[in-house]
């Protein structure tokens, strides 16, 4: 930095540490670490000062501060993205600011199936702030024990339960957001239906803090399941998989919230690495689905009706072995193996990963094409695509070729992911699903999207952030 940004960012940084108080700020380098890291260390950042508000008007305060001296501010939940999203840049130019204390539950009115939260609430505490009032928050993803609200707003988190409940977009119904000038908008609004001008809250929702820092939201609540049923198949082939799907769909409707897609190598990682599990079937296959039903009724609904499922696909030839959880316990073994793939996938060298999303059908056809270019490009390479199939959504990994060096397997990174992106593109899908684009995809959204699409983006940011203070250099 210049002599005049340095001198600009001390007296920002002093005036903030005012209004924060002790507790409210972290400079040391060894507390800071964890916040400048990104989870699978492909970005690392620095910054002068962490900041950590205790409320919507200490963020405020903050942002206007970097609003007049044009610094840098980047908006931080759990910093459990994958993208970069919430990494400073390595200038040191920027401040870091945390949600981390902003962790009250601010209201639950349960005949209106609602709860008003602060960003910086836990998605697991969420969860079970609504069960203690009898209702159920639908958002699960694996990283639900760190990752918050707030972080999960900003990228449009997806998770396991969208075909029943949607993606986040769909669960929240009002915002409360620190615009880049340091004014607050109040749009914490508990209706349904409301056609009063612009839908202003979905700006900000999957905008990953590159238009204003979201500080409180209203979420949707729903009843809570009161039977669950959870199965583990074996899927004859890939295309059985689409199949599966629409039996399911078919026999119980909405009563189908997860339907998961894992490869035989996947779980061989997991079974390696992760303590604790174990292989439910009685010998590998090739693909297998986890299926969940739930229903809000009385009674044993889910589980009858997921052993009628199984029960067709087995007549039918779809499915060629499988498992019903019979207990809770089970049923956390089950899921188990699915939501450990990225920890086993970790353990087993680099990856390069592709948060993808093609039409449901198209499904199968994809991960055969993508799968034999990539093979093609580079012998050896192991591809681990799971995830969230029933809405088209699959994490197309790959890990390194056993004995290659890491650091040259992911010097390749951008050569994998113009191979399997033209081929996403090619079937009308897209390459950013439910992780956002950060840094990591900052140049994939500008080679793919339309110039339209770019230009109404840009136009977009320069209204509402001129300066460019929020999250610089994210997205666009």
């Amino acid at each position: 930095m210049s002599s005049e940004a340095n001198a600009a960012m001390s007296g920002a940084v002093e005036r903030i540490r005012e209004i924060v108080g002790e507790r409210g700020r972290i400079s040391e380098p060894d507390r800071l670490e964890p916040y400048l890291v990104e989870w699978r260390g492909l970005y690392r950042g620095a910054t002068p000062l962490l900041v950590r508000p205790a409320d919507t008007s200490e963020v405020a305060a903050v942002v206007a501060i970097c609003a007049e001296t044009g610094i840098g501010l980047v908006p931080q939940g759990g910093n459990t993205g994958l993208c970069g999203g919430a990494i400073p840049s390595p200038g040191g130019d920027q401040i870091v600011l945390s949600l981390e204390r902003m962790t009250r539950v601010r209201d639950i009115d349960a005949a209106n199936f609602t709860m008003t939260v602060d960003a910086g609430c836990v998605l697991a505490d969420v969860q079970r702030a609504a069960a203690d009032e009898d209702r159920y928050f639908p958002l699960s993803l694996a990283a639900e024990g760190s990752c918050r609200i707030g972080g999960n707003i900003s990228t449009n988190a997806g998770g396991i339960n969208v075909l029943r409940y949607g993606v986040m977009r769909h669960l929240v119904l009002g915002l409360e957001v620190v615009l880049p000038d340091g004014r607050i908008w109040n749009g914490l609004r508990t209706l349904r239906k409301n056609t009063f001008g612009y839908d202003l809250k979905q700006l900000f929702i999957g905008a990953e803090g590159t238009l204003g820092i979201i500080t409180g939201a209203v979420l949707e609540l729903f009843p809570p399941p009161r039977s669950i049923a959870t199965a583990w198949l074996a899927l004859r082939d890939l295309d059985a998989c689409v199949e599966l799907l629409a039996a399911a769909r078919d026999a119980a409707g909405d009563m189908l919230v997860a339907f998961e897609l894992m490869p035989g190598t996947g779980l061989e990682f997991v079974l390696e690495h992760i303590p604790q599990t174990r292989d439910p079937l009685a010998r590998p296959h090739i693909w297998y689905a986890l299926l969940e039903l739930a229903g809000s009724g009385t009674g044993d609904s889910a589980q009858q009706k997921i052993e009628a499922v199984l029960e067709g696909a087995m007549a039918n030839g779809i499915v060629v072995d499988g498992v019903i959880a019979t207990s809770g316990v089970q049923r956390a073994e089950l899921w188990k193996l699915r939501e450990s793939m990225s920890e086993a996938q970790k353990k087993q060298g680099a990856s390069i990963k592709h948060d993808i999303a093609v039409p449901v059908a198209a499904l199968p056809e994809f991960m055969r094409a993508a799968t034999d270019a990539v093979e093609a490009r580079l012998p050896g390479i192991r591809v681990v695509a799971f995830g969230h199939a029933g809405d088209g959504n699959v994490h197309f990994n790959l890990s390194q070729p056993p004995g290659m060096d890491r650091i040259a397997f992911l010097e390749r990174w951008q050569e994998f992911n113009r191979i399997v992106h033209d081929i996403v593109i090619g079937f009308g899908g897209s390459i950013s699903a439910e992780h956002g684009v950060g840094l990591l995809k900052r140049h994939e959204l500008a080679h793919y999207a339309h110039p339209l699409e770019l230009e109404l983006m840009r136009r977009l940011k320069q209204a509402l952030d001129p300066q460019g203070i929020m999250n610089p250099g994210k997205v666009l």
